[in-house]
């Protein structure tokens, strides 16, 4: 069948019609109890005897020299157990390449951990301090003598680009480049009745989570640096092993539940700080950061500017698209080969596309360096792709939402990789779905214009496929019939432990009251990755369910053999085990535990899911595979715009998307109002604002994010094609819930104002502006 045959068929979704105990239903998360009681701990709870607090001395410029660091004052004032420079330390950098890959040799990209000589950011580490309390810290602090000789930065990606520009990363400031080719554009554009060209602008953003960094950390009697911390990714530990020198068995990584994380705990963050300073004092040490040293204590998301430049026929069909997207990567490259990766793939969005041609650079600055955030590339292309879809529609004078349809990728086609994702897309049932939602249309009030809009979207879940991912999990039942579950995982707020119970509690029967779940022990657990990516649910669900899987062979092996049965005629369901046809002939869970005990039977499993092992894009065309699948949906969404005063309110909020297979409802509804939250401050209001280099926004005084008053009502549609590679035929949504809600404002805002602004945020002074444009350029084709 050709690629251009629109009427692929549907493939059947997995365990259609299946009857779940566990699975799918918004049962009470393992974690809720100990959260809404107040007596879960988080990483700042835990102290300890003879405790010194911590505290990070940082450069004030964003591009000097280390003239002169002098910490004589701050040494001898009492209560300081130790201040610390790079030259008290062995010349050895931070990993800062994505973490916890095992499958390739990481990109030789690190940080200095204290600066020798070059400030390359504001509020780059130059010292650290250890003391008896905050107060005497924050104090010595004060005491560092710091001299600093200002050196020319670059703070604009497109100056850096210029001959002569200051070099931050050498020898071009460069720091990544991709090309997507398909097809032949120039012919697509000769094919084309209209092209439509327009450039987009997203800006730097905050995590903002509720939890600042922290962590404690300690020697233990057998030499072991132990950091207990808030993180996203407990196999940090390689790193700060690498980077103090240490055997990889001698520092333990021990996460707490994480008061959110969004990406910005995914690098390294105090936890080499802390590991240093216990190694130097032999005492346990504690750092927080104040919301001020968070600020700029992590990398924040990828400012783009992305041109877009479309061919398109009068009946709607796209015949070229060429995009040139470039980043500002800051001061260190971190993530940012991978984000601007997720962008490059997902340039085109879930439409088909067969001319196509995307250049994407990342390129090195003075700013504030940036990393990993919810959404990672994919929802920067989104926040561009789904505004020149409208635009070209309005250019043909076509329906947005048809101009869609009519070329979207249907199931069984390939992306703008070649790759076809194994998964349904149902893009277009989300869409009109959200669209039909949305209900009457509330009417226009004086100067307030109500407009609506629509966005479409692809999102991978999974890493990609060449860091050659895998994940572990162990699931043992004990005599009693209880079961435990142990995974490396770190839960960050979403569930992710709990979704293991769920699994498990599902296949071996019991319910989740008998499960618990054991996390996020470098040293302990079994190693699980990361939790990024929206992978935690596919690697560390598909681990958990095979071990499961595993152990309940062994299970009803012993049951069918006692109560004369086949085994496919056993039944596992409420701690009960049973004959499927003859319930009277069954006995509990825990008994038929007892029975294996005694017999010898083997109570437990570990399992290793492997992730597609891939080869990279072809560098030369970008062709191949990059993630395991993706997930399709829509947000719609209805605006009320104030032409006076360009004050945007947001009426009505639809969200839906195709998660596959739900394993707890309710926290899926939850993610999608999380994520619309994140959304909708990425569309309105949020922005990181940088003077050479200086950040001048550095507090929630200056940094606004919607709060419980400004959010609307958001409504989940919750689609369930059981087609994706998760356990039970689960897709992901930690990501997908954000990535389509930025571009369905903006394009409800241009809907209201009939006007459009091409830079995010939408803040009123840019309403203002953009209907003043219209303005003066309806007055000019009138004249």
């Amino acid at each position: 069948m050709t690629t251009t045959d629109r009427t692929l068929a549907e493939p059947a979704p997995r365990d259609t019609n299946v009857r779940y105990n566990q699975i799918g239903k918004p049962l009470v998360r393992t974690d809720a109890p100990g959260k809404v009681t107040g007596r879960t701990p988080y990483a700042g709870d835990y102290t300890m005897p003879k405790m010194l607090h911590a505290k990070v001395v940082r450069a004030d410029l964003a591009s000097a020299r280390l003239k002169r660091i002098d910490v004589t004052r701050a040494r001898a004032l009492p209560g300081v157990a130790c201040v610390l420079t790079a030259a008290d330390m062995p010349d050895r950098n931070i990993a800062t390449d994505i973490p916890g890959q095992t499958g390739r040799d990481r990109l030789k990209t690190d940080q200095q951990v204290l600066v020798r000589e070059r400030v390359r950011y504001f509020g780059e580490p130059l010292a650290l301090i250890a003391a008896e309390s905050r107060d005497v810290a924050e104090a010595a602090a004060l005491l560092v003598e710091v001299e600093l000789e200002p050196i020319a930065g670059v703070y604009d990606p497109e100056e850096a680009l210029k001959p002569g520009a200051p070099i931050v990363t050498a020898p071009d400031n460069v720091v990544a480049t991709y090309r997507i080719r398909r097809g032949d554009v120039e012919a697509g554009f000769a094919a084309a009745d209209v092209i439509v060209e327009n450039t987009y602008r997203t800006q730097f953003q905050e995590h903002a989570f509720l939890e600042p960094e922290v962590g404690l950390a300690w020697v233990d009697e057998n030499g072991v640096v132990n950091i207990r911390v808030s993180t996203q990714v407990i196999e940090h530990f390689r790193a700060v092993a690498d980077a103090l020198g240490l055997p990889h068995n001698k520092v333990r990584v021990l996460g707490a539940m994480v008061g959110g994380g969004f990406g910005g705990k995914e690098d390294v963050t105090v936890e080499l700080y802390l590991a240093i300073l216990a190694m130097h004092t032999r005492r346990p040490v504690r750092l927080e950061y104040s919301r001020e040293d968070s600020f700029v204590g992590h990398g924040k998301r990828h400012p783009f500017k992305l041109v877009y430049r479309t061919g398109v026929t009068r009946d709607g069909r796209i015949t070229a698209l060429d995009v040139q997207a470039l980043a500002d990567s800051g001061a260190y490259v971190f993530l940012s080969p991978y984000v601007l990766l997720y962008c490059a793939v997902n340039a085109s969005g879930p439409y088909r596309v067969d001319n196509l041609n995307v250049f994407a650079r990342a390129v090195a600055t003075n700013n504030m360096f940036t990393s990993a955030f919810r959404g990672f590339g994919g929802m920067q292309a989104c926040a561009a792709y789904e505004q020149q879809m409208d635009e070209v529609a309005g250019a043909i004078g076509m329906d947005r939402l048809e101009f869609r349809r009519r070329n979207l990728l249907r199931t069984g086609e390939p992306m703008a990789t070649g790759f076809v994702p194994p998964s349904s897309i149902w893009t277009e049932k989300c869409a009109d779905l959200a669209w039909e939602a949305l209900g009457e249309q509330t009417p226009d009030d004086g100067p307030v214009k109500v407009g609506r809009g629509i966005a479409c979207y692809q999102q991978s879940y999974g890493r990609l496929t060449f860091l050659k991912d895998t994940s572990e999990a162990w699931v043992g039942v004990e005599i009693d019939g209880t079961v435990t579950v142990r995974s490396g995982v770190t839960d960050i707020g979403a569930g992710q432990a709990s979704s293991l119970a769920h699994i498990a509690a599902e296949i071996l029967g019991v319910t989740l009251p008998n499960v618990i779940v054991y996390n996020s022990d470098s040293q302990v657990t079994p190693l699980a990755g990361t939790t990024t990516a929206t992978r935690a649910l596919y690697m560390t669900g598909n681990a958990a369910r095979q071990a499961a899987a595993a152990l309940r062979e062994r299970l009803v092996a012993v049951a069918a053999e006692v109560l004369g049965a086949a085994p496919d005629a056993i039944e596992l369901a409420s701690n009960r085990v049973a004959v499927a046809d003859d319930p009277a002939r069954g006995m509990s869970f825990a008994e038929l535990v007892r029975l294996c005990a005694a017999r010898g039977v083997h109570r437990s499993e570990l399992a290793i899911f492997r992730a597609p092992f891939t080869s990279p894009l072809d560098p030369e065309t970008g062709q191949g595979q990059a993630h395991p699948d993706y997930v399709y949906g829509a947000h719609a969404v209805e605006v009320a715009v104030d032409t006076e005063t360009g004050e945007v309110r947001v009426l009505k909020c639809i969200a839906a998307h195709d998660v596959g297979q739900c394993i707890n409802r309710a926290a899926v509804e939850g993610q999608i109002e999380g994520g619309t939250q994140n959304g909708l401050g990425y569309a309105l209001t949020e922005e990181m604002l940088y003077r050479e280099g200086r950040l001048v926004t550095p507090s929630f005084s200056e940094y606004l994010m919607p709060t419980a008053m400004d959010m609307p009502r958001v409504q989940s549609i919750i689609l369930e094609s059981r087609s994706g590679i998760g356990p039970f035929g689960a897709k992901g949504i930690g990501e997908p819930a954000l990535t389509p809600v930025a571009p369905a404002v903006a394009n409800a805002v241009a809907d209201a104002i009939g006007a459009r602004v091409f830079e995010y945020p939408i803040t009123p002074e840019r309403v203002v502006r953009a209907i003043a444009g219209r303005d003066r350029a309806g007055a000019a084709a009138g004249g």
